[in-house]
């Protein structure tokens, strides 16, 4: 069997934390068995459904490696589900409903206060022809409920085990609105159906439609996939993510942020399972090592800091020649090899370079609080060239002629330098000022 998938988003906003941690679960997965990755666009949904937001979900999977093998879209096929729902109308499995939106809330807190579970009741069942044409004379169009047989539902899923539902507990879902537009449920499943998928994975919040859809492909005579419920992130303690943390797109973390996209895969690979989430710069070590069976049932834990701080390791592993044609983008004069080696240990993201970059080149506004001091330092600025041991063999011959030390002797040197009481390590940045410039700049000063 060749493995088939899909991540299927609707184009109603940018990818959150959750969305791509899906997406990226689904493609290592089908990578891992050689399989074949489809992206379905989700945008039966007319008014809310933008091509911006379709053009930005395809970027964003691009930027992080998720590539496809094949692409569809819901809104080209509603010829292909209208034949289906004369199908399964024709089978009495799709039957008309003309309940109000007010009626239905009121039956289900009548349920609710005589403690019943707020199912519905298939009212719409027991009507007579005479019936509904007074609804329709009335102007009411009917919503359209799938009806699920009243027995057991299991199925053996892959992360949570087997799963049980019985048909009697669940409510029979709308699949087409009063406007006659299906609902996400059934194109789903046809699409499904349609597209060979052998595997759908989603968040654990699915689990009830799953149950419903099953149903679903066996009404049609389809094979019904393999399913695999993801548990929903958690936030660092614990609890339910906050709006914020949860909406967390993409594009907020690739162009606010300036995370590295690898940073994002990593953790949302390695997130709730049994590995150790690793700074990998490449997508194969997470194909090859990949298995369902290391996926745990507790909520995994999203930290923004984690995230952040696996950003800077994946810098401080990155090659020059991977980033060498972001770096020139930048604009910044004599971003070498030399300069990335010297300083991506000490980077949190990549735009960190630029800080570097004009304090070692400039401008540069020294600031001199003690002239007769920096005077003095002047004298004993070591002889080219200069390596990681200047600063140290600098700052030592300073300490001995002046007599300071700690940060009476650091302080007034790094202001000197660079202008700032603060920044990037001197010994670093020494060898990259180099010798000419850190005397233009005493001389300036003096």
């Amino acid at each position: 069997m060749t493995v088939r998938t899909r991540f299927a988003p609707s184009p109603t906003g940018y990818l959150h934390v959750g969305n791509v941690r899906t997406a990226l679960i689904t493609y290592l997965f089908t990578k891992s068995q050689n399989g074949h990755f489809l992206l379905r666009i989700d945008d039966t949904d007319r008014e809310r459904s933008k091509a911006e937001y379709e053009t930005a979900i395809e970027d964003a999977l691009v930027w992080m490696g998720i590539v496809w093998d094949e692409k569809a879209r819901q809104c080209d096929r509603m010829k292909r589900y209208q034949e289906v729902i004369e199908r399964l109308k024709a089978a009495g499995r799709l039957y008309p409903c003309y309940e109000t939106p007010e009626e239905l809330s009121l039956k289900r807190k009548t349920q609710l206060s005589r403690g019943l579970p707020p199912i519905y009741d298939r009212g719409a069942l027991a009507l007579s022809d005479e019936q509904r044409a007074a609804y329709e004379t009335q102007g009411r169009t009917p919503h359209w409920r799938f009806k699920l047989i009243h027995e057991p539902i299991v199925w053996q899923d892959l992360v949570r085990g087997e799963v049980k539902f019985h048909g009697a507990d669940l409510s029979d879902p709308v699949l087409i609105r009063e406007d006659g537009s299906p609902l996400y449920h059934l194109c789903s499943v046809i699409d499904d159906m349609d597209y060979d998928i052998t595997h759908i994975v989603r968040g654990e919040d699915h689990v009830s439609n799953t149950a419903a859809h099953i149903q679903m492909f066996e009404a049609l005579g389809a094979p019904v996939p393999l399913f695999v419920h993801l548990p929903l992130l958690s936030d660092s303690e614990g609890g339910k993510l906050s709006k914020r943390m949860g909406s967390l797109s993409i594009h907020e973390l690739r162009d606010h942020e300036g995370l590295e996209a690898m940073a994002i895969v990593d953790l949302m690979a390695r997130l709730g399972t049994s590995d150790p989430i690793e700074p990998f710069t490449d997508t194969q070590p997470l194909i090859k090592d990949f298995a369902f069976s290391k996926f745990g049932r507790g909520a995994p834990k999203f930290d923004v800091e984690e995230l952040m701080r696996l950003n800077a390791k994946i810098l401080h592993a990155t090659a020059f020649d991977d980033v060498a044609v972001r770096l020139a983008r930048m604009g910044l004069p004599a971003l070498d090899e030399t300069f990335w080696n010297a300083v991506r240990p000490n980077l949190a993201r990549l735009d960190d370079i630029k800080e570097w970059a004009r304090v070692a080149h400039g401008p540069v506004s020294p600031v001199i609080e003690d002239p007769d001091f920096i005077a003095e330092a002047r004298k004993h600025l070591p002889p080219a060239p200069w390596n990681e041991n200047t600063w140290m063999d600098w700052a030592n011959a300073v300490k001995n002629a002046t007599g300071r030390k700690g940060k009476d002797l650091f302080m007034p040197l790094r202001q000197a330098l660079t202008g700032m009481d603060h920044g990037p390590e001197l010994a670093v940045l020494l060898p990259l000022i180099g010798p000419e410039e850190t005397a233009r700049r005493f001389n300036s000063a003096s």
